[in-house]
């Protein structure tokens, strides 16, 4: 089963920063991204296919694409792939928040 990961701020004080990763602030920075792409609907093709509406930026990524879902304040992603580690902790950075398993 694969690991996911959530970026987030809950850990911190929050006088000195909202304690919430806004929508605003992920699309200004993944907007900087040239290998990010923003979406409202993530499909999943398999034997069967499936479309998630919300709000994915969607890392492209040696052929694959790897959705960051920006939901209720965090950013979600799975650790399926181990490219992804380095780059959740850099978005982590560049967000001034924090790396948790959940």
């Amino acid at each position: 089963m694969a690991q996911r990961y959530k970026i987030t701020r809950s850990f911190q004080d929050s006088s000195t920063r909202p304690s919430t990763i806004s929508l605003e602030e992920c699309k200004a920075y993944f907007a900087s991204q040239p290998d990010f792409t923003y979406t409202t609907v993530f499909t999943v093709k398999g034997e069967t296919t499936m479309s998630i509406e919300g709000d994915f930026f969607m890392w492209s990524l040696e052929g694959a694409q790897i959705p960051f879902r920006h939901y209720q304040g965090d950013l979600y992603v799975s650790g399926t792939n181990e490219a992804v580690i380095p780059k959740i902790a850099e978005v982590a950075s560049a967000l001034s928040a924090d790396v948790t398993e959940g």
